[in-house]
């Protein structure tokens, strides 16, 4: 008969060790990722449920204050109104109305999203949006800008003033020369009825996937594991 031995060398058993480190540590990452994510969703959907809260002039923490409700009263600035390009709404292009409010009662800005409007005259005409005048009452859903660029794509400046490839806050707070609240109210209602359409996305649920790539590389670890160990085994001499 012959009896089967493991035999341990030193090179491929670092390797094995290095790549079953590796693979943990990448399966813990995710895991905890994904954990992280299902906190934060979950604390969301809890401010959702207590109702739009009172914004004032004082500056918000902005990580704090993600997709939870608020309710503000100030004076829109039409005159720093942009419009975000590439919006689409039921496949029809468009743009997003973006317009500073000033806050009642303070210096503070914040920036509203108004909703979409379409292209009605080609892209070398701006839509032509009303804006009201005096004093007004928004609700809305706090949404803090990415500041994520495209890979290897730099800035360059857009054909027209008005028109934004982005939000860029800091930009924003520059031209404004006032303090700026770190989100943007995406509005849900007001007090001044217009014809602007309104439709946000829900927060992206990406928990279920970084739990799927936290399982792949613990799968990854056992597979490397168990190859490792038959690779090792070799059959000896008759007993």
């Amino acid at each position: 008969m012959f009896q089967n031995r493991l035999r341990i060398r030193l090179i491929p058993t670092l390797a094995m060790l290095l790549g079953l480190v590796m693979f943990i540590y990448l399966g813990l990452w995710q895991a905890g990722k994904g954990e992280r994510l299902a906190q934060e969703l979950a604390q969301r959907a809890q401010r959702s449920q207590l109702g739009p809260t009172p914004m004032s002039g004082q500056l918000l923490d902005a990580q704090t204050a993600q997709d939870a409700a608020f309710t503000v009263m100030g004076t829109y600035e039409a005159q720093h109104q942009i419009f975000l390009d590439n919006r689409q709404e039921n496949d029809q292009p468009g743009v997003h109305v973006i317009t500073p409010l000033k806050i009642e009662g303070s210096d503070t800005r914040v920036l509203v999203n108004r909703g979409w409007v379409g292209w009605t005259q080609g892209r070398s005409v701006l839509p032509v949006v009303a804006t009201p005048e005096g004093r007004v009452q928004i609700t809305g859903i706090a949404n803090v800008p990415s500041t994520k660029k495209f890979f290897l794509m730099p800035d360059r400046p857009e054909a027209q003033a008005k028109l934004w490839s982005r939000v860029d806050l800091q930009r924003f707070q520059q031209q404004l020369g006032h303090p700026l609240q770190p989100v943007v109210l995406q509005q849900t209602g007001g007090d001044t009825p217009d014809t602007l359409v309104r439709r946000w996305a829900p927060p992206e649920d990406r928990v279920g996937m970084h739990r799927g790539y936290a399982f792949q590389w613990f799968g990854m670890a056992v597979a490397l594991l168990l190859f490792f160990f038959f690779a090792s085994v070799r059959k000896g001499v008759p007993s």
